[in-house]
């Protein structure tokens, strides 16, 4: 349960806000209005994680938007083919560096 607590009371108390923010985020309000929210270390940084979780996978919609527009409908080659050329011309460099 959120616990809300005025600016003046939050000041006053800290440690107390702060401990309690441990435990759920403690709303502060200024003239009856929420202001700020006091939360914990650990729930600030998955809120982070979140956050960028949330950054990455929008980005990689994107590019994954972007590319489908660029092929214009062809298909990508397959994977296996790709690694299986680079390869060979990997084998085909050093055979030719060994001669």
């Amino acid at each position: 349960m959120l616990k809300t607590i005025s600016a003046t009371k939050a000041r006053i108390n800290f440690g107390d806000v702060m401990k309690q923010a441990k435990i759920a985020p403690v709303i502060v309000e200024r003239g009856g209005k929420a202001e700020v929210v006091v939360l914990s270390k650990k729930a600030y940084d998955q809120l982070v994680a979140a956050s960028a979780r949330t950054d990455l996978k929008k980005r990689f919609d994107e590019l994954h938007a972007q590319i489908r527009v660029e092929l214009k409908g062809r298909k990508l080659p397959d994977p296996a083919e790709i690694i299986r050329q680079g390869s060979e011309e990997r084998d085909e460099q050093l055979f030719n560096s060994l001669r």
